[in-house]
């Protein structure tokens, strides 16, 4: 008996050509196809579940609409995007999705022309897409450009820079806002729909269109007049929109974004609408929607590991250490209990960064400020300004985006703001966008800073009291993704001498100069060495900034080869190491010196492991560069067992 499928109408569609003829009745049928194959396949994977879920329905109706991809539809932030590359040719590879050599868990301009832009960090698409939209009057073209962006990414100031700009301008930019979880709209019905249809459609607009040139006409009082009259008239049917108004887009919404039959009318009207000034079309959805696992949670199911369809259960490795984020929470809750000036700020990661745990004993000392990392940093200079010493929790990708704020607002005021950068070095499944990479070089060359590292979770204990004890100048500790290494651990951190490292084996020839988590490799590769007759040293730097110049003085004079290994970019610890070495003359005597870094390029996801083979910072690889420092052939058998 042959197997009836259970997407029969999704099999059909390979690109969105092939779902432009469908009816309303099909086009539902589709999207419960689209969303059970979404949870099917991340299922598999793991990966964003909940947003994907919630944008089914627009998913089908925007790819219905509009014609992808010489319509360019950009997703802000890439997580919602699951159901996107599942209807735009690549459902084969769909469970392929964040393993290596498989599809991105973001939009990606190089795997699909249907991604015209990659958004693995979130706000952007606003600015992406007046871009696209002034390239295209430039060159006379007539497509459309429609950006979706959430209401959670609409908390950032970049996306209100954009929407300023292009409310200026008389160019046709649409914008989907997905309201999903701020709840800014009353709830929406049969008569909200009606009256979004009536604003959207082409002759009530062309109608105002009409109306604002001859109000243009009048005398400046009576303009003003007769513009007052039109806001209060739109004021009373649409019920909100006002700031996007303001600001110069034609507002139209709210909208049940899981009902098609109010969706796609509005979104022709938008489509078709003369007036030339930008569209915001407020779209309310549900995060999780139509997976009864997913809606009961508190997360909705916003990221998850491999699970099970039927029960929602994920399948989640049992730990053999703590993480390194939920230690840098409990570091950060001891010395809070010391100290009530310990504040705790994150830019709308409080569980990525532990201090949804820190907010459990110290509500009114923890402060989630959205998606606005420039924002955080200034904010944080504030509170250190009048004495409190506040800890500012970053992912190292995101961090980047509050570059000038921790240079101008921070350090040049030598406030005493310190930075828990997490995420530090690669991170497996997320990919390129959210490695952090550069934070060493970035942090390393602004004066005042102190720079840490931790080589382990103690560490990483004993660091963050050093920041907390730091009233000087501003500091960072650096640390990675994952698991620490099962060390026991302390009640409360210890007070490290600053830019001071640590020796933890002694030899004469090699000196092996680890900074942060690639230690552990290091003394495996010091093991192998000393298999091989090598005498080597190792040594952790703890500081990237300032250096410990006595024990790099040390090294470099009594040992024939130096390598230095650290888990970020060019430019980093091992530059400043050289740049001291070259100075001080250490290396006029024949010093040997290698610098292990990041390779110079970004990174595709997969598993940490295999990224850091790749970036050759594993044991294996630093064991052939002592022997190629030596002039020795890396497969020559070991001296003595």
């Amino acid at each position: 008996m042959t197997q009836t499928s259970k997407t029969p109408l999704l099999d059909t569609v390979t690109v969105p050509a092939d779902l432009r003829h469908l009816g309303v009745e099909e086009l539902k049928q589709l999207a419960e196809e689209l969303r059970q194959e979404t949870i099917s396949a991340v299922s598999v994977t793991g990966g964003h579940l909940g947003a994907g879920l919630g944008v089914v329905e627009l998913t089908v109706a925007l790819h219905h609409v509009f014609n992808t991809p010489e319509d360019r539809l950009i997703w802000d932030v890439g997580h919602q995007a699951y159901p996107h590359k599942i209807l735009t040719g690549r459902r084969d590879r769909i469970r392929t999705l964040r393993q290596g050599g498989g599809l991105s868990g973001f939009t990606k301009r190089s795997e699909s022309e249907y991604d015209p832009f990659g958004t693995g960090h979130s706000s952007t698409s606003i600015s992406a897409g007046l871009g696209m939209a002034v390239a295209r009057d430039i060159s006379g073209g007539k497509n459309q450009v429609i950006a979706v962006i959430g209401d959670g990414a609409m908390s950032a100031g970049m996306a209100y820079e954009a929407m300023n700009n292009a409310g200026s301008m008389d160019s046709r930019l649409i914008v989907i806002l997905n309201d999903n979880d701020m709840s800014i709209a009353p709830p929406v019905g049969a008569m909200s729909a009606y009256l979004s249809r009536l604003l959207s459609s082409k002759s009530y607009s062309s109608i105002r269109h009409v109306l604002r040139d001859l109000a243009a006409l009048l005398p400046a009082p009576l303009e003003r007049a007769a513009k007052r009259a039109e806001e209060y008239a739109r004021g009373m049917v649409s019920g909100g929109g006002t700031l996007f108004e303001e600001m110069g887009f034609y507002y139209v919404g709210p909208i049940d974004g899981h009902n098609l039959e109010h969706l796609l009318p509005v979104l022709r009207n938008v489509r078709d609408a003369a007036d030339p000034r930008p569209f915001l079309i407020h779209v309310v959805t549900q995060k999780g929607r139509g997976y009864p696992p997913a809606e009961a949670a508190a997360d909705k199911y916003h990221g998850v590991s491999k699970f099970d369809v039927i029960t929602g259960t994920q399948a989640k490795p049992k730990a053999n250490a703590p993480t390194y984020t939920s230690v840098f929470a409990k570091a950060l809750i001891a010395e809070a209990e010391a100290d009530d000036r310990i504040v705790a700020i994150t830019a709308a990661m409080p569980s990525g960064t532990g201090l949804d745990k820190f907010a459990e004993k110290f509500a009114n000392r923890s402060f989630d400020v959205g998606i606005a990392e420039q924002h955080a940093v200034t904010f944080a200079a504030g509170l250190a300004c009048e004495g409190f010493k506040p800890f500012c929790a970053i992912y190292s990708t995101f961090l980047q985006r509050g570059y000038d704020q921790l240079v101008h607002d921070v350090a040049v005021q030598k406030l005493p703001v310190r930075f828990a950068i997490d995420r530090a070095g690669l991170v497996g499944a997320d990919g390129a966008t959210h490695a952090g990479s550069f934070d060493i070089a970035y942090l390393s060359c602004i004066p005042h800073m102190v720079v840490m590292a931790p080589s382990d979770e103690a560490e990483l204990m004993h660091m963050i009291a050093t920041a907390a004890s730091i009233d000087d100048r501003p500091s960072a500790v650096r640390y990675p993704r994952g698991e620490g290494v099962g060390l026991d651990l302390p009640e409360r951190g210890e007070i490290l001498p600053i830019g001071k490292g640590r020796i933890l084996r002694e030899g004469q020839t090699i000196a092996l100069l680890s900074l942060g988590t690639r230690l552990a490799e290091t003394m495996k590769a010091a093991d192998e060495l000393a298999a091989r007759g090598l005498s080597v040293t190792v040594a952790d730097a703890r500081f990237a900034k300032p250096l410990d110049e006595d024990l790099i003085r040390r090294l470099a004079s009594t040992h024939e080869v130096m390598v230095t290994i650290e888990e970020g970019s060019i430019g980093g610890f091992g530059s400043h190491v050289a740049h001291f070495l070259a100075n001080a003359g250490l290396m006029d005597r024949g010093l040997r010196l290698r610098a292990m870094t990041l390779p110079d390029i970004f990174q595709d996801h997969n598993s940490p492991q295999t990224q850091y083979d790749e970036a050759r910072l594993n044991a294996p690889h630093i064991v052939e560069t002592v022997l190629s420092a030596l002039g020795q052939d890396h497969a020559q058998a070991p001296a003595r067992a």
